[in-house]
């Protein structure tokens, strides 16, 4: 920019450093200054938190400091209003200074800058208390915007070797410090550490100081302004190259220099954007199809035909039929096109419409995708972009279910009313496919040179798919199924759900490592590292579980690109039919290990997990060594393909950055507050009950989690137990519905055994902290195993037992009877108050209901006189009984709904579910009392239940059996 005044017109001169220095000044007065005032009239206060307080906590956090409370409050809001003059001006200077004619990063770091700005503005002045929604908004936009100002700035910062340094040691401390900030975050809030909020508050404002001082070191580089404006030394005229000039400039040749060393193209932008979406959208309709084809077995209760459809996607073997072939990729845009139609299964009101239609769409996308490698494969720069898109779509996938708490907004069962987001997919969905298929691949034969084909098997090849596929799917196509997995209860000692973001990391780490570091990832000390991971996740539990979870996500994607290029050497019907046909094989090996009391051969599976997950390991082995990375390829050859320009892997790599920040800023908002309240707290009510949900689809095949939120929430529920929970297998689209519950309605959760434990599922949510659980596999010789959870709650400071148990089947009574004992012997042992929320599979007073119920388990039936009952059950012992009830369950699940209200030293209630919703009313801490009814006149107006399922109820849920509620004296 040419200077407005001749030399010596200058009528007032200062040197730029200074508004550094101002920036500097004010944004640590602002802090610091309401620190101050802080301590020294509400100290106290401001110490305090949901926990603990003085002396237990004795330094505040920046967000207690900077709060509510006048007038902290007001000295931090004056000077940061003063900051933001200093501030716009620094952000124009560090412009000024790095622009360059032709180069856009300058420019996108200065826009990062005032974005950081004014997303700060935001969070100062519209506090949580004045709108919690938006004060989190901006907080996570302006966390999430630090990360590409700080690299930004590094990488444009001029060749001052003293400010680089300083930049470095400054950045290096902030991000460092997020790391013990985050630790000591989650022992004072998962796990409630006296004293850890205070070393939290140290990290919290150390982040603050480092925050401030990486842009004080600008003050180094705006010695050479004046402002006038004039620059004096000519540094903004592009006379000194940049950081990031001399780093690529040495690494042009490299792999990262390639990708890097070129303008933005908003084209190839859009390009990358089209094909990642439709990855996406490949990826969610076969994520959707186990979910529609379980819906049929599970209501009729075996084996109904419509599982034939999970071999819809071995339509790529119709690409060895040479015509057709040519056909499908001279016509790959229409292919795509046509494929969409599984995105408009949602419109399908029947349930087997909605499947044929998904069936239909998927079994197209799988011929066009396949077709597609193919007919890139004289093109190894297109191949590996395609193959790069398809598996970030499977990341993109990944996030959106993390976001949509694992339920993906554009699968089938997903509507405008439970959280879709279907036509909003479609319409874009449309629109990529109609941008990335405007260049199609050739033949390839006229640039490719196949006269030295590698010696590679198509049935290799085909076995390393089938295991990508397959290890893709059921382990990474949501980030919580491997926590999952490594879970054990309380207290915590491992992740939890919104740790799904470190899998989510790892997936798009794998991918960088297998795009730049090809030689590292197709050796056998990688394949060594995969089978440690898959070991370490499938036999371990806690963090160290979840550590080999971390490295399998790496290896999987790492590989991925590699085993694809590698396909496409040989014909795509035999290697991509093929390789579809042994995933298949493998997801209804993957079913099989749990479901084997019901399908053919069953048995020979039973609880074979680990041998599902060894079957893996070999098939991406035998993949992996016929890949010509492994050095079947002649080395003329490798030279060529490593010669050629990447230039267009940039893309690819800031879309996985987009997502890992999108992921990031997910898992913060989902963070657990754990801070609930129940909801008769001033009654000292305890609302607990027992639904089976029917792994959360509807009659109509629809997904659930709202409509089962919506009636937990209005039947004041405390305590729940629910049953047939876990879907965390490819059949049951790996989601988890108790996260949804759980973070909605402001609840602990205990996900209950893990998906590798081999059971259909039973889960606990609870208002009341959870001190303590255990999970239990009951004996089950012959059938299918019982899960169980035994859990101490604290309950208005008192210690209550909870157990939700799920019996073994009707057709095994030797199963049914040992499991009786073994329950009973549970809840006898147990010292204080208890709560069975249960599925027995008896009739009341006959069989097995005598060993639950009595001197064997010292358990007393919520109401002995309801006949009406075969599933569900609730008993208790250690309280007063004060109320039953029993709601129908409309068309959520096969099963109703039980309640009971027990009390803490008052009244407690409790609320279970069979066939209908059950509940109960006791009274913690007083005898025991007889079956004597009084009328709900008699019973204090905040014991009662809601009216609301008077009659005819609301949305089908209604008291019904006795059509109304029953009290005890």
């Amino acid at each position: 920019m040419a200077p407005k005044f001749k030399d010596g017109d200058v009528v007032i001169a200062f040197s730029g450093k200074w508004v550094s220095w101002a920036h500097t000044v004010v944004a640590y007065t602002a802090f610091l200054g309401a620190l101050f005032v802080g301590l020294y009239l509400h100290y106290h206060k401001i110490v305090q938190n949901e926990y603990y307080g003085y002396p237990q906590e004795w330094f505040p956090s920046v967000s207690s400091t900077i709060g509510d409370r006048y007038p902290e409050r007001s000295v931090f809001q004056l000077f940061i209003a003063i900051t933001s003059g200093p501030r716009f001006v620094l952000v124009f200077l560090w412009y000024v200074l790095t622009a360059r004619p032709g180069s856009t990063l300058p420019k996108f770091v200065a826009a990062t800058g005032l974005f950081r700005t004014i997303t700060c503005g935001g969070w100062t002045y519209i506090t949580s208390t004045d709108d919690h929604d938006w004060h989190d908004i901006f907080m996570i936009s302006y966390l999430v915007a630090t990360l590409p100002w700080t690299l930004g700035c590094l990488a444009l910062s001029p060749n001052n070797p003293k400010a680089v340094k300083y930049r470095k040691i400054m950045a290096g401390c902030f991000f460092g410090t997020l790391v013990p900030l985050i630790y000591f975050f989650i022992q004072h809030k998962v796990h409630k550490v006296a004293g850890a909020y205070t070393i939290y508050a140290f990290f919290e404002w150390a982040l603050v100081l480092f925050d401030v001082s990486f842009d004080a070191v600008t003050a180094l580089d705006f010695e050479t302004f004046d402002l006038v404006v004039k620059d004096v030394k000519g540094a903004s005229r592009g006379g000194k190259p940049l950081i990031a000039d001399s780093i690529l400039e040495k690494e042009k040749d490299k792999p990262v220099g390639k990708a890097f060393g070129h303008g933005f193209s908003w084209d190839e932008a859009l390009d990358v954007a089209s094909d990642i979406y439709n990855g996406y959208v490949f990826w969610s309709m076969l994520t959707s199809l186990g979910l529609l084809v379980w819906y049929f077995p599970l209501w009729h209760m075996g084996i109904s035909g419509y599982e034939v459809m999970v071999m819809c996607t071995i339509s790529p073997f119709l690409l060895g039929i040479r015509p057709l072939r040519s056909l499908v990729i001279n016509n790959i845009r229409l292919v795509h096109l046509i494929s969409l139609s599984g995105l408009l299964a949602f419109i399908a009101k029947s349930p087997e419409y909605r499947l044929f239609s998904a069936g239909f769409g998927l079994s197209v996308s799988c011929l066009a995708w396949s077709a597609t490698f193919y007919a890139e494969r004289a093109q190894p720069v297109r191949l590996e972009a395609r193959a790069l898109a398809w598996s970030i779509g499977l990341i993109a996938s990944s996030v959106a279910k993390f976001a949509f708490w694992t339920n993906n907004p554009i699968w089938p069962v997903m509507n405008s009313q439970n959280g879709g987001w279907n036509k909003l997919g479609l319409v874009i969905a449309v629109l990529a496919v109609l941008r990335s298929t405007r260049q199609t691949g050739s033949s390839g034969s006229a640039t490719f040179d196949y006269s030295n084909k590698p010696a590679s098997s198509p049935i290799l090849a085909a076995c390393g798919l089938g295991g990508l596929f397959f290890g893709m799917h059921s382990l990474l196509s949501d980030s919580s199924t491997m926590i999952l997995w490594v879970w054990e209860g309380f207290p915590v000692r491992g992740p939890i759900a919104v740790n799904g973001v470190l899998i989510i990391v790892a997936m798009g780490l794998g991918l960088v490592v297998g795009t730049f570091f090809k030689h590292v990832i197709t050796t056998r000390f990688s394949l060594a590292l995969t089978a440690v991971g898959a070991f370490l996740v499938t036999e371990s539990s806690h963090w160290t579980g979840f550590y080999g979870a971390l490295v399998l996500a790496v290896n999987l994607m790492a590989i991925s690109t590699s085993l694809i290029s590698s396909a496409v050497l040989c014909g795509p019907g035999l290697t991509f039919g093929l390789g579809f046909l042994v995933y298949n094989i493998m997801v209804l090996a993957h079913v099989w290990v749990v479901a084997y009391a019901f399908v053919p051969g069953g048995p020979l599976m039973r609880e074979h997990t680990d041998w599902v997950m060894a079957a893996t390991v070999i098939l991406l082995a035998a993949g992996v060594y016929g890949t010509p990375e492994m050095g079947r390829v002649p080395k003329t050859r490798q030279k060529s393909r490593a010669s050629i320009p990447s230039r267009g892997l940039s893309y690819h790599v800031y879309s996985l950055v987009f997502l890992q920040l999108l992921a990031i800023a997910t898992s913060y908002l989902r963070f657990p507050t754990n801070d609930y309240t129940p909801h008769h707290k001033d009654d000292k009510l305890l609302t607990a009950g027992i639904w089976t949900i029917h792994f959360s689809l509807d009659n109509d095949m629809w997904s659930s989690e709202r409509r089962v939120r919506n009636a937990i929430k209005e039947l004041e529920l405390d305590v729940v137990g629910l049953l047939e929970t876990d879907n965390q297998r490819i059949i049951m689209g790996n989601r988890d519905t108790t996260q949804y519950l759980a973070e909605d309605l402001g609840m602990y959760v205990d996900y209950g055994p893990g998906p590798n434990k081999h059971t259909w599922g039973c889960a606990l949510l609870s208002k009341f902290p959870i001190l303590n659980s255990t999970h239990h596999l009951l004996p089950s010789p012959v059938g299918e195993l019982a899960p169980a959870i035994h859990a101490t709650l604290d309950a208005y400071g008192e210690l209550v037992d909870i157990v939700v148990f799920h019996s073994g089947q009707e057709e095994d009574p030797e199963d049914r009877r040992l499991q009786s004992e073994y329950l009973a012997k549970l809840m006898k042992d147990s010292p204080r108050p208890t709560v069975l929320l249960s599925y027995l599979v008896i009739k009341p007073g006959e069989g097995n209901y005598n060993t639950y119920v009595g001197e064997k388990s010292g358990m007393k039936d919520i109401d002995p006189s309801d006949w009406d009952r075969w599933c569900e059950y609730i008993l208790y012992k250690g309280m007063r009984r004060m109320g039953y009830a029993r709601v129908s369950r409309g068309t959520v699940s096969d099963t109703e709904i039980q309640v009971s209200f027990p009390s803490i030293l008052e009244v407690d209630e409790c609320f279970a579910h069979d066939l209908y919703q059950q509940v109960g009313k006791f009274l913690v801490g007083q005898p025991e009392s007889g079956n004597e009814r009084i009328n709900e006149s008699e019973v204090a107006e905040g014991t009662r239940f809601p009216a609301l399922f008077r009659g005819e109820g609301v949305r089908g849920h209604a008291y019904h059996v006795f059509d109304e509620p029953r009290y005890f004296s």
